[in-house]
Formats: structure tokens, sequence, C-alpha cells
């Protein structure tokens, strides 16, 4: 018996659309200083085909899993449709990721092979004898950040060759769209990170998203700078233009100071963004064509509310804010609806509450945790791999638990307050860290902040002191005191740092958030780069 196609199978949604729409230019894929990379359907297809039937010769099972480690590379798209082809996973991991986080990524999952950029040959090459598991490796050569040869590297083979060449039609081997297509690991700030199975069915509905929740046009571009090994990329963005046959641009990575170049010579009317992002933008120096862009539309999820009004009239644009995981539950707030600084009310077929300790609605301005489930009633299914007492967990009492603290208004508007666990509160304040990002933001000597807390020097229980991390724009030199002469000018009191951290760099996911655990390693009130108020 034949299987018939489905439109919620990765594999048969591309399949489709080059055999009906084969020389569409879907994806562009560009990179400062190289030519762009341009991907029609039919390209799409025949080389995730070629790198489908690789695998399968090389021994991959269907419900094996392969590591998938790059940029946003042309490949990784392709290896994200032969996945579908085969019936194996792929496991998404951050190209940045080395050491333990790398080898236990790849050894929770299991992964018996690799896919990956030649620049990421040496992190895999200093874990692989602790994989035993792990078997061939398939390297793209980029000729990207001075990357040795692969031939350097024992059992691995060029990608390149595997994908130029011309194989006969691969049989998809996905049985239905309840069958895995990935592993998306959790960032792990509570824990070990956790693999999130999503199943084809579920990413293939994710192009739905576009028309309902973000309204994304026939003639809309979209773009994303953020990488394709994180949720938002991939589902915002990349199922949008596969399943709706929209234009997208992808760049290899996150560029605040490029942006709405890119944006303007691609004719991109929308983008994708996240909180930290948005903060990093702002902090640019205002230009005088800053306006002057074809973007009607940002889908933001944490727009931080100090800058949300300010955002959108210096750009001319448009927020529509939403809210969402990995593991399910979506909300959003239409252009033009509800309060600014609301991520909106629950999306179709849901129901989003904010439940207290008892499972009880807490009433509007209570803050509880934000949970959500199907508006039927149906209980939702979290898979956590080999983790059946977290995934227990996650959907106690028939509600996703998101871990994040929110609240309603009278109105049923939804609020994301801070996640379980990391309010900051400072002399007895709840801070919000957007405010005191704004008004550093807004001088022009600084390129990017950052604000979280560390325990207070008080010793007070619950209680933070406050820290800005600080990048500063590049031939600037910092200047301590204006910059707590500032804050002390645009704030209240117990919002003025109480230190001021400047960095190099902030570091960030893949998801451009900033990782606090990092900038909390560096810090101490004595360290070199580290100023008290």
């Amino acid at each position: 018996m034949v299987r018939e196609r489905s439109e919620l199978i990765l594999a048969d949604i591309v399949a489709a659309r080059a055999e009906r729409n084969p020389d569409f230019p879907v994806l562009t894929f560009e990179c400062a200083g190289k030519s762009d990379e341009v991907l029609t359907f039919a390209d799409l297809q025949s080389r995730a085909n070629s790198l489908a039937a690789e695998l399968i010769a090389r021994g991959l099972a269907r419900g094996d899993r392969f590591g998938l480690m790059m940029r946003n590379h042309p490949a990784f798209v392709e290896a994200m449709v032969a996945a579908s082809i085969t019936g194996a996973a792929f496991v998404p991991i951050d190209p940045r990721t080395r050491g333990e986080k790398l080898a236990y990524t790849l050894r929770n999952s299991g992964c018996k092979a690799m896919v990956v950029a030649d620049y990421n040959l040496a992190q895999i090459d200093a874990v692989r004898g602790e994989l035993p598991d792990l078997g061939f490796v398939l390297a793209l050569e980029s000729g990207e950040d001075s990357a040795p040869p692969i031939g350097a590297f024992a059992g691995v083979d060029s990608l390149d060759g595997v994908l130029e060449k011309t194989v006969p039609t691969v049989d998809v081997r996905v049985e239905s769209p309840d069958d895995p297509l990935q592993l998306i690991y959790t960032s792990g700030t509570t824990g070990d990170p956790k693999g999130v199975v999503m199943e084809n069915g579920r990413y293939g509905r994710m192009s739905g998203l576009g028309r309902g929740v973000f309204g994304f046009r026939e003639d809309d571009k979209l773009y994303t700078g953020l990488s394709l090994t994180h949720g938002n990329a991939q589902c915002a963005t990349l199922a949008g233009a596969l399943g709706l046959e929209i234009p997208a641009v992808i760049s290899r990575r996150f560029t605040k100071s490029r942006l709405w170049d890119i944006c303007r010579r691609h004719g991109c009317t929308t983008f994708s963004l996240l909180g930290g992002m948005a903060t990093a933008i702002y902090s640019e120096p205002p230009k005088a064509d800053d306006a002057d862009n074809p973007v009607r539309m940002v889908t933001s999820a944490g727009m931080p509310f100090a800058i949300w009004e300010s955002f959108e009239k210096r750009f001319r644009v448009d927020i529509l804010e939403w809210y969402g995981a990995v593991e399910g539950g979506i909300a959003f707030k239409p252009i033009g609806e509800g309060p600014i600084g609301s991520f909106g009310k629950a999306g179709p077929g849901l129901e989003m509450k904010i439940l207290d300790e008892n499972d009880i609605e807490c009433s509007s301005q209570v803050q509880g945790e934000i949970c959500s489930r199907a508006a039927s009633g149906e209980p939702p299914k979290v898979e956590y791999h080999g983790l059946p007492e977290a995934s227990e967990k996650k959907t106690r009492g028939g509600w996703l638990r998101s871990g994040d603290i929110g609240h309603r208004d009278e109105d049923g508007w939804l609020f994301f307050d801070f996640r379980a666990g990391g309010g900051l509160r400072h002399n007895g304040d709840f801070v919000n860290p957007g405010f005191v990002e704004k008004v550093i933001a807004e001088r022009p000597d600084v390129s990017d902040v950052f604000v979280y807390g560390v325990p207070a020097k008080s010793g007070a229980p619950g209680e933070k002191d406050i820290v800005a991390a600080i990048v500063a724009q590049p031939g600037a030199t910092l200047d301590p005191e204006s910059v707590f002469a500032t804050c002390v000018e645009g704030l209240e009191g117990n919002f003025v740092p109480s230190y001021l951290q400047v960095v190099d760099q902030i570091p960030k996911t893949a998801s451009e958030k900033p990782q606090e655990r990092f900038l909390i390693e560096r810090f101490a009130p004595d360290a070199d780069g580290v100023y008290t108020r």
C-alpha cells in the first residue's frame, strides 16, 4: 500500500512544492562578504534526497538520531528534510557548543552520526573519545573561520560531494505525522538540558502559525538572523516559508548593525526577534534613515515594555508580540489590540491561564504560573527523551507547565513577569530590567546591555543587587560615573544598578538570549571591569 502524502510531514511538504513550483526561490542565505546562496524548492528536494540516500546507505535506520551542528547554511535545511525522508530524527546543536555540554547532548540523544560544518570539527574531535556510539561524520567545507581541512580529522567525509550527487528518489520512511523529526534541547537553566521530542506533525502545523498568528501575506518576504538550531527560527520563519511558499532571507548569524541594511537590500517586510535582541538593536546609534525601511511588522517574543513604543516609532514598524515554548503553548497580541507589554491571549484552539500552587486560576493582577492546554480540555503531551518523570511533571494535572510567572489584567490580557525562581527584587521592589536597559541603551557610547541580579550584599533573603553588564561602542571609552549618573537621572532609586560590569561581549545562546550564568561566574565586586556606585 502506497502511503499518501501529508501536509504535516516535512518531506512531503517539500516534495509537493518541488513538483508544482520547482523554480521558486524560497530561501536566500546571506553572509557578509560572500555571495548569497539561493535555494529553490527543486534544489532543496534534490539535495535533501541525495543526503537521505547517503544516510541510509551508511546504515542510519528509521528512529535513529544524528547531530546537526552548523550555522545557518543551506545544508542545515537540507539535513532537516533528509531526516524527514529517512525517518531518522536530527538533533540541532548550537555550533558554539563544546566540551562536556556537547558530549552530554550527543550521549543523551544517542546520536549515531553527525552532519556538521568544518569549523566545528575540532570541538567534535575533542570529545569523540567519550562517544562510542558516534559513527560517521559528514562535514560541510564552508571555507569560513580558517577551518582546517576535513582530511585532518579521522572518520570525517565531505558533505559537499554528497549533496551534489544525483540519485534515484528515496521513498519517504516516515510512517505518520507522529514519527519524531527532531530532539531539540532546552537551555538547561534549571538543570541538565532536556531533549524535547518534536514530531513531524507538530512541525508541519507550524506553517499554519504564519497565517493564523503572525498574519503573513503573499507579498511578504521574511527575515531571520536567529540560529536554525533554535525553535524560533525553525517555526516562526522557516516553517512559514516552506509551508506557505513565502520567500525568506536567512543570515548566517544575527547581526544588529547590519539588520536594517539586509532588510532594505532584500526587501524584507517582516522579521523575528527575541527580547534580548530588541535591546541590542535599540542600543545602536540612531540614524537618519532608521524609519526608511521596508519592514512592516516585527514578530517579537519578549519586547521590553520600556522600549516597545519607542522601538515602533523609531523604526516605523508594528510589533506583533507572541509567547511560546518548544514544548508547546502559544499566545499572541495582534497588532493594535490589547495593552502594550502584554504577550496577548491564547492562540487558536488553546486556553491559557495563570494558576496558583493549587491549580486555581489567579485573580487579575495576581502572579502565578503561566499554564496552557487544548480548549477541548484534552491533556497536553510532552516527551522529554528518556525522562518519563520529567515529562509527567511538565504536564501535571492536565496543564502544560511553563515554569514562567505572569499575570493577567481585568480584560484577560496576559503578561510575562519572570522565570520561576528568577525574580529580581531589590530593597523590596521588583525591578523590571527592561527599564534599566532602556536608559543605559540610549547612551551613544553603549553597544549592548543586559541587567541581572546577584545575591544582595545585605544578605536579605530573596533580595538581589542589580548588575548592568555593558558593552561599549567600538572606539568608545565608558565612564562608569557618567553611566551611574544617567541611571540616577532616569530611574527611580531602587532601579539604579549597584554595579556596572564592563565586558567585551555579552555571552548569548543560539536564540540571542543573554547567558546570565557566565556573567555571574566572572562577577565579583572587586573584579576587573566591575564598578560600584
